[in-house]
C-alpha cells in the first residue's frame, strides 16, 4: 500500500511537459485555434510544439475531419494544416441540407433543395428532388464543387449539367485545362450562418498547362477559344504571331485580324469561322449565372421531444413522391410544407398540415380513432424491388401515438378557419409508428400518406445519382 501511495504521489505531480509528444498531441488537438495561441504564450518550449504544423495542425484536422475526407490529400498535400483548417472549418457549416430562396433563374427545372458532403479532397453540392417513377428513388445530381489549389486558393466551381463524372477529377481542376470546360467559376459568400449566395467569379485565375502555353491558349469572360476544333489545321502555330506577354494571345482585334488571314488561305476557312462564332455564342450563354440564394434547414432529423421533426419523403395520392418539412415553431405549434419542384406552381414550398396543439393521443385508442386509421389505404410504389415495400409492414401498422392536426385550408385561408360547414374537410390525423416513422390523413380522404426518413446518418437514403 505504500509503494501505492507514493506512486500515486508521483503521478500526481506530473507535468504536461512530461507526457510524451504524441499525448500532447492528442490533447492539444482538442482546443480552438484561439486556445493554441492562448496555450503558446504559456511557455517558450511550447511555441515551437503549437508552431508545428505537420504534427499539432495536422492531428487537429485529422481529429475532426479525418473520417469524412482525406486530409493529406487536399491541396495536393502542399498546403499547410493550418490553412486547411481554416478552410474546412468555415466550409463545415455547409454540410447538410439547403433550400433555395426564390425562383431559379437559371433553370426553371433546377429543384430548390441542395445537400452538401464531403468528397476526398473537396466539398460537393448536389441538387437533390424526388423520383417521377413512383418509388422511393432520390435523384442526387452534384453540381457544385469547392477545393483547394496546391498555392491554398479556394476554389469554386458549378456545374449547369450536373455531371458526376467530373467529381473525380475535380482535385486536378486547379492545374488542368479548364478553357474547354463548362465549369462556371463561383464566389460563395456566407451571409450570417444560416444564408449564403453563389455568383460567378468572373476574376477567377484560369491556370494553364504548358502545353497551353505554348500553343497561345487564354481564357476570358468576354471571348471563349479562338481557335476553333475545325480550323486548328489553318491556324497551326499561334505563338509564332503573339505579341505582350509569353503564354497568351494579343487583344481581341489582333486576334481577329490575325484569325481573318488565316482563314482566308485555309479552305473552308469561312464556314470554320462561322461555325466557330456560334459555338462561342452558344458557350457563352451556357455560362450565364445569376446569384442564387440558399437558406440552411437546421433541423434535418427527428429527436426525441421533436419526433416528426426533419425531412421526409413521402408517396403522394396521385402516385408521384414529394418531399415534406415538418418544422416545430416556438409556440409550440407543428407545420409541414412540401419542398418541391420550383416549376409547378404554388408547389416548391406549399403548405400541407399544420397544428398548434401538441398533445398527442396516447394507447389504448377508442373504437372511432382506430377505425378512422384501419378504413384507410396506404399509399405505396407501384412498383418496388423489396416486398416489404410494397405492403405496409406489421411495425408500420403498430400505432405508437396520434395527433389531431388540420389541412393546409386554415393555413392559406386563415379567414375562413372554424367557419367552414364541414369541419372533417380540414380535419386529419397524424399517426406514429414504433419505428419511429409516420403517416398522415385526413378525414375527407381514404387514405394515408406514410413518410419515410429522407436522409439517415448524414447520408441520402436511396439515391440515385
Amino acid at each position: 500500500m505504500a509503494n501505492l501511495s507514493s506512486d500515486y504521489d508521483e503521478m500526481g505531480s506530473f507535468s504536461f511537459t512530461d507526457f510524451p509528444e504524441d499525448v500532447q498531441l492528442c490533447i492539444l488537438s482538442f482546443l480552438s485555434p484561439s486556445d493554441i495561441a492562448t496555450f503558446s504564450c504559456t511557455s517558450k518550449r511550447f511555441v515551437s510544439l503549437c508552431r508545428n504544423d505537420r504534427k499539432l495542425w495536422f492531428t487537429m484536422c485529422d481529429r475532426k475531419w479525418g473520417s469524412k475526407t482525406q486530409i493529406k490529400n487536399w491541396g495536393k498535400g502542399k498546403i499547410t494544416y493550418r490553412l486547411l483548417y481554416k478552410t474546412l472549418h468555415q466550409w463545415e457549416n455547409l454540410i447538410g441540407f439547403w433550400r433555395r430562396s426564390g425562383s431559379s433563374t437559371t433553370s426553371v427545372t433546377s429543384p430548390p433543395l441542395v445537400f452538401f458532403e464531403w468528397g476526398p479532397d473537396f466539398l460537393a453540392g448536389s441538387r437533390v428532388s424526388p423520383s417521377k417513377n413512383g418509388t422511393y428513388d432520390v435523384f442526387k445530381s452534384p453540381f457544385l464543387w469547392m477545393t483547394l489549389s496546391s498555392a491554398g486558393q479556394a476554389m469554386s466551381f458549378i456545374d449547369l449539367d450536373g455531371r458526376s463524372e467530373l467529381a473525380g477529377k475535380f482535385a486536378n481542376l486547379g492545374e488542368s485545362d479548364l478553357s474547354d470546360s463548362d465549369l462556371i467559376p463561383i464566389d460563395l459568400s456566407f451571409m450570417g450562418k444560416n444564408h449564403f449566395v453563389i455568383e460567378e467569379n468572373l476574376a477567377f485565375p484560369y491556370p494553364t498547362s504548358p502545353e497551353r502555353s505554348k500553343k497561345g491558349f487564354r481564357r476570358s469572360s468576354s471571348s471563349a477559344n479562338l481557335l476553333a476544333e475545325d480550323g486548328a489545321a489553318a491556324v497551326t502555330d499561334v505563338s509564332r504571331v503573339e505579341s505582350g506577354s509569353p503564354g497568351s494571345l494579343p487583344d481581341r482585334l489582333m486576334s481577329e485580324i490575325y484569325q481573318h488571314f488565316a482563314n482566308r488561305t485555309s479552305p473552308g476557312g469561312d464556314r470554320a469561322s462561322r461555325r466557330q462564332r456560334r459555338r462561342e455564342r452558344e458557350r457563352l450563354g451556357k455560362r450565364k449565372w445569376e446569384p442564387e440564394h440558399f437558406v440552411k434547414i437546421v433541423n434535418c432529423s427527428p429527436t426525441p421531444l421533436r419526433p416528426l421533426q426533419g425531412l421526409w419523403k413521402g408517396i403522394s395520392e396521385d402516385l408521384s413522391m414529394d418531399f415534406y418539412l415538418v418544422v416545430y415553431d416556438d409556440i409550440g405549434g407543428i407545420a409541414c410544407r412540401k419542398v418541391g419542384d420550383s416549376s409547378e406552381r404554388l408547389s416548391s414550398y406549399a403548405p400541407v398540415f399544420w397544428t398548434s396543439n401538441t398533445s398527442f393521443l396516447e394507447a389504448p385508442f377508442s373504437v372511432e380513432e382506430e377505425n378512422l386509421h384501419d378504413c384507410r389505404i396506404h399509399v405505396q410504389p407501384l412498383a418496388a424491388n423489396d416486398i416489404d415495400e410494397l405492403v405496409p409492414s406489421i411495425e408500420n401498422k403498430n400505432i405508437s401515438r396520434i395527433l389531431c392536426v388540420n389541412s393546409s385550408y386554415d393555413l392559406v385561408l386563415p379567414d375562413l378557419a372554424g367557419s367552414t360547414p364541414n369541419p372533417r374537410n380540414v380535419e386529419g390525423r397524424i399517426w406514429q409508428y414504433s419505428n419511429g416513422t409516420f403517416g398522415f390523413g385526413f378525414l375527407r380522404d381514404n387514405f394515408i400518406i406514410d413518410l419515410k426518413h429522407l436522409a439517415r446518418n448524414g447520408s441520402i437514403m436511396d439515391t440515385v445519382e
